[in-house]
């Protein structure tokens, strides 16, 4: 009997085994996709490159031919179309002369320029970029402005098969995009760490500049946590822009945008942006945005279509990058150095934690910061509701406290693509193929019936109202309408009547912040 319970409880714990072991293939595995990769996937690529499990260049070997051809069929090519227009003012009829010659003359381009109802042709655009594959389904990371306003997104891979992409979500701030191709079995990059990059390691540059192919660029890591000035909201404030770049000598030109900036093991560090250059052309200096912060903002565009951004709640300054006399005028302490609060909210979570003006901080999350593009970068990765640590000194003491990050409308709640647009208050569908391809054009949305809403209240637009952009971005279908829209409160809507001539655009405010 005991040999037969033995027996048993061995076929028990075999089976149990078995189980967890398929269990957490076919769930947990799955489910646990960040940023659009499953831990322990490893590509084909990589293989083929001879970088799995270490094979990595030994120091001091200055070949790189690893990981450029670990890296390279990632790397795509991204080409856009933005389709000519004919824009009509659309003034409100209480602020436009009408003109009393229509019934006689149709829609004449001279009485409409008397009568204030002009008309403007805006033509045809093209442009180029690159993007980094970061799933074997299709899903591609680039530049904010490589996709921004596109009609029409074209990608193509190192072995010239192309595809038509589409944009999952944007977010100008940290200038990145998601877009999306129909494929499988994609090659794609590996995430690495961008706060383990050290000054002065090789890095390699990845893209399609100057419409040329899959161009390959070595140098070295420069700087880190660069601030340019250069990203801006949707609403053009560069205030709320995020940005840490890091600053590279390897070469970077147009069309570099979007594309990949590798370490020697062929992991992504960096998405490349921008380039210091008196001629727009490379001079010397490029920046790339972190990894880690790329990661966080794919992970939010992908699950939600926006990116859930978490606010400290308090204005401040470099104290460092000011004299005596200018820390004086300022009101700054002379003595102060690092990222001096100037100004700290009531209903924001820095106030809640009990920082005040005067007060300098140290630390962010345990990890020492030196500006406030560094302690942006490390903001950027939370979410609100986020409990983050923060260091400060007041009156030569050091303290600790956790501040709990609020998104910018104040509140704690995830911030989804379809909250905004819910406000235009309208039945919208997605125009239909055999309908668009009657009306010139590759795809929109249709404003079925006006109800209680921005639309109602704001406009006088009616029902049948085609919608082909917002904010003058391509929307092909409902879901790339309120992805467009995102957490906007400020948006302009444009598109056409079905059977009458011009471009309508209609601005919109949908509520407070």
């Amino acid at each position: 009997m005991k040999l037969k319970q033995v027996l048993f409880t061995v076929a028990i714990s075999a089976v149990t085994t078995l189980a967890m072991i398929w269990g957490y293939g076919t769930f947990f595995k799955k489910n646990n996709a960040y940023a659009g990769q499953e831990p322990g996937v490893m590509p084909a690529n990589y293989k083929y490159a001879g970088l799995l499990d270490g094979n990595t260049p030994p120091p001091g070997n200055l070949d790189f031919t690893g990981p450029s051809a670990a890296a390279t069929p990632a790397v795509v090519h991204i080409k856009t179309k933005t389709n000519a227009k004919q824009v009509s003012n659309n003034l409100p009829r209480n602020n436009q002369r009408q003109n009393p010659f229509t019934d006689l003359f149709g829609n004449d381009e001279f009485f409409n320029q008397f009568f204030g109802q002009r008309n403007n042709i805006i033509p045809e655009q093209r442009a180029s970029g690159s993007g980094v594959i970061i799933s074997d389904d299709g899903y591609i990371v680039t530049n904010n402005h490589v996709v921004e306003n596109a009609d029409v997104i074209d990608v193509t891979l190192s072995n010239k098969k192309s595809y038509k992409a589409k944009v999952i979500g944007t977010d100008p701030s940290y200038d990145l995009a998601v877009i999306k191709v129909e494929a499988a079995g994609l090659p794609f990059l590996l995430y690495g760490n961008s706060d383990d990059i050290k000054i002065g390691q090789w890095v390699l540059a990845i893209g399609y500049p100057l419409n040329l192919e899959t161009t390959v660029t070595a140098g070295i890591i420069s700087a880190k946590s660069r601030s340019l000035g250069l990203n801006k909201d949707k609403n053009g404030d560069t205030r709320s822009g995020v940005e840490s770049f890091i600053q590279t000598d390897a070469a970077v030109n147009m069309g570099n945008s979007g594309g990949a900036l590798i370490t020697t093991d062929g992991k992504l560090i960096g998405i490349n942006s921008a380039i210091a250059s008196p001629t727009g052309y490379y001079s010397g200096y490029s920046y790339a945005i972190p990894v880690n912060i790329v990661k966080k903002v794919v992970d939010d565009l992908i699950k939600y279509g926006s990116v859930q951004r978490g606010f400290l709640g308090l204005k401040f300054v470099n104290a460092s990058d000011y004299t005596e006399d200018e820390k004086k005028r300022l009101g700054i302490p002379v003595n102060a150095e690092g990222i001096y609060i100037q100004e700290v909210p009531m209903d924001g979570g820095a106030y809640a934690a009990g920082l005040r003006k005067g007060d300098v901080i140290k630390k962010i999350d345990g990890t020492e910061i030196g500006n406030g593009a560094e302690m942006q970068e490390l903001i950027s990765r939370h979410k609100p509701g986020d409990k983050v640590p923060v260091t400060y000194t007041r009156n030569g003491s050091e303290n600790t406290v956790n501040v709990i990050l609020k998104n910018k409308a104040g509140n704690y709640e995830v911030v989804k693509a379809d909250l905004a647009a819910d406000a235009l208050g309208a039945d919208l569908v997605t125009l239909d193929g055999k309908k668009a391809r009657e009306y010139g054009i590759t795809g929109g949305v249709v404003v079925k019936k006006i109800n209680e809403g921005a639309l109602n209240d704001q406009t006088r637009m009616k029902d049948g109202f085609v919608i082909m952009k917002v904010n003058d971005k391509a929307v092909k279908s409902v879901e790339e309408l309120k992805a467009a829209i995102g957490s906007s409160r400020e948006v302009t809507i444009s598109g056409f009547y079905p059977g009458y001539d011009g471009i309508y655009e209609y601005p919109l405010s949908l509520g407070d912040e």
